[in-house]
């Protein structure tokens, strides 16, 4: 059902009263009382009123539901110009409409976050199977996202940050664990199996409160702790029974693990002032930048120039061309970059427990995924081992929003 909306607003520009009596002009829109019960609205060059059920009639005037404006004739309201408008009878549709269309939002968002994993992995393994220089190929999923971050900003689709030295401070140690983190990554997935190493950086909660304890001195709850211990179980249990293990890949996924978190206790450690904070994408952005920047002669001093046609042929002799290999290496790249972004704007919309268990599920998305895109074989102790460990992930995400009950003084 609607309701009635009557608004009134003045004929001319200029309103005089109609006797001697100065407050006799607003005497008379003091006699719109007897249409009940009405709710003001605002008052904007006139008057709104919303009525909130049938209009009843006035010993002024009769008010008719119309289309049209009318006139009221009555000398004390000439003037005044009366429209009415209906006006939606349930505001909590509207509200209704808007959650659902946040959720479908925030639901798609979450599909393109672990497609966009899920394509990184699978693109980011087949390269690193040919062309075995980690290095180099996060030095080039670097450069792609600075050349997409750098046309972000000069096409206006997000404001470009303005940066200070204190922030700058910050960001550059946040920088130098990222670039470590990224690396090793790509180091353990060229060495073993994508599941294996995702299962091994599922041990990620066991160091958050390791350095949170050694760090910061926060000390976890039971909960919090009891979770760990399917956390390190499932791990140790899924790498005895890994049948591509070895211990570069291993250990290498294992420090991906120690930096990444080192990197999440440092942004708690040196906070900027909340006037000079950057926002999560951009404060990616320039995290971005400055590790492509960082990495590149790192790259060349570690690895040499293997960005050769002939580094590229002896890849192409192992599977390969040239072409695919480029290609590949680009929507890698493409493809880390923008499912970061969407994981920082996933961030701003829902609270950090929520985003902690949407990393947890899609480390379960990826690994199926990479099992049967590459036909990883897997034992039935390998696969209770992964599930153990990530069921343990899941309990900390929980775990995480227990608050513990404040100590009564006595």
């Amino acid at each position: 059902m609607q309701s009635t909306a009557l608004t009134l607003s003045p004929l001319t520009p200029l309103l005089r009263p109609l006797n001697k009596n100065p407050n006799h002009r607003y005497g008379s829109l003091w006699n719109l009382s007897s249409l009940k019960p009405l709710v003001l609205l605002r008052s904007i060059n006139g008057l709104s009123f919303q009525k909130a059920s049938h209009l009843s009639s006035c010993s002024r005037f009769n008010a008719r539901r119309i289309n049209e404006p009318f006139l009221i004739s009555d000398g004390r309201c000439d003037g005044f110009k009366v429209r009415a408008t209906p006006v939606p009878g349930n505001v909590g549709d509207t509200n209704d409409s808007s959650g659902l269309a946040t959720s479908m939002q925030l639901g798609a968002m979450f599909a393109i976050w672990y497609i966009l994993n899920i394509y990184f992995n699978i693109f980011n393994k087949q390269v690193l199977k040919v062309y075995t220089f980690p290095a180099t190929v996060t030095a080039f999923h670097f450069g792609c996202g600075t050349l997409m971050i750098l046309i972000m900003w000069a096409s206006n689709l997000y404001h470009r940050p303005k940066l200070t030295r204190s922030q700058l401070a910050v960001i550059i140690p946040l920088a130098i664990v990222h670039t470590l983190g990224n690396l090793l990554t790509n180091v353990s997935i060229g060495r073993v199996n994508v599941s294996f190493t995702h299962t091994i950086k599922a041990m990620e909660p066991f160091f958050t409160v390791l350095f949170s304890v050694l760090f910061l001195g926060e000390w976890p709850t039971f909960w919090i702790v009891f979770s760990l211990i399917p956390v390190v179980g499932g791990v140790a249990l899924a790498s005895f029974t890994e049948a591509s293990f070895n211990w570069i890949g291993f250990c290498s996924a294992m420090a991906s693990n120690v930096t990444n978190q080192s990197r999440n206790v440092l942004s708690k450690k040196f906070m900027v002032k909340n006037e000079e904070t950057l926002d999560n994408i951009n404060l990616f952005s320039i995290i971005t930048i400055i590790s492509f920047m960082l990495l590149v002669p790192a790259a060349i001093l570690l690895e040499g120039v293997k960005f050769s046609p002939s580094y590229l042929q002896s890849a192409a002799n192992q599977g390969l061309n040239i072409r695919e290999l480029c290609i590949r290496s680009l929507l890698a790249g493409f493809c880390l970059h923008s499912y970061q972004q969407v994981s920082y704007m996933i961030l701003q919309m829902v609270s950090p427990v929520t985003h902690s268990v949407g990393n947890c599920v899609k480390r379960v998305v990826v690994i199926i995924a990479s099992v049967i895109f590459f036909q990883t074989p897997v034992s039935p102790i390998n696969s209770l081992g992964t599930t153990l460990a990530l069921t343990g992930v899941f309990l900390y995400s929980k775990a995480k929003q227990l608050k513990p009950k404040p100590k009564v003084a006595s």
